[in-house]
């Protein structure tokens, strides 16, 4: 079967935990800058979360126009992943109104790790579902950036508990590293 309907319904998916996350912030008590001034924490995770949800959509947009072929395991894979991201407007929230707290911090960082592991876990499915000649899996290869950050998810995940603000720092590497798309993908689709 095509990707068309899987597209879809990671479309509509991340649509709906995009305005989750908008919808827990809420405006400050107060009308002057210092209310607006205690709402930064807040503020802060659900940026560092909306960059985390665009770049799993711009990422996944970009993997499926390399995958030809989409099976009920790759189908599975993928809601998988949408499991994992759905529950980040919890932790985003809770991190939000708890800043810096060791155990929010913590369970941030997990789900955060969970779609990370999920991704690869998606990765894999895909390239067992294509075969040998999968196109992703050749551009991919050994994919560094779906390596490391598991690594880095776990640092933060145990810094949390000793330095709440090195783990957030651990999580921005993260999304840096996965901030721009892999040019391979792009010079491939442009050209394909």
């Amino acid at each position: 079967m095509n990707t068309e309907r899987l597209l879809a319904m990671t479309d509509g998916v991340i649509a709906v935990i995009i305005t989750i996350m908008v919808l827990e912030l809420k405006a400050p008590a107060g009308t002057d800058l210092q209310a607006l001034h205690e709402s930064w924490p807040v503020f802060l995770a659900y940026v560092l979360s909306f960059i985390y949800v665009a770049i799993y959509w711009n990422n996944h947009h970009h993997y499926f126009h390399l995958v030809r072929k989409v099976n009920g395991a790759v189908l599975w894979a993928n809601f998988h992943l949408l499991f994992w991201l759905s529950l980040v407007p919890f932790s985003t929230a809770w991190m939000g109104e708890h800043p810096f707290a060791p155990l929010p911090t913590a369970l941030y960082g997990a789900s955060l790790l969970m779609p990370g592991l999920a991704w690869v876990v998606m990765q894999r499915t895909i390239f067992r579902a294509e075969g040998g000649r999968s196109p992703l899996q050749s551009v991919l290869g050994r994919d560094a950036k779906a390596t490391i950050s598991p690594l880095l998810y776990a640092t933060g995940i145990g810094l949390s508990f000793v330095a709440p603000w090195a783990a957030l720092l651990c999580y921005a590497a993260v999304a840096l590293i996965w901030l721009v798309p892999d040019k391979r993908i792009e010079r491939i689709t442009e050209h394909g």
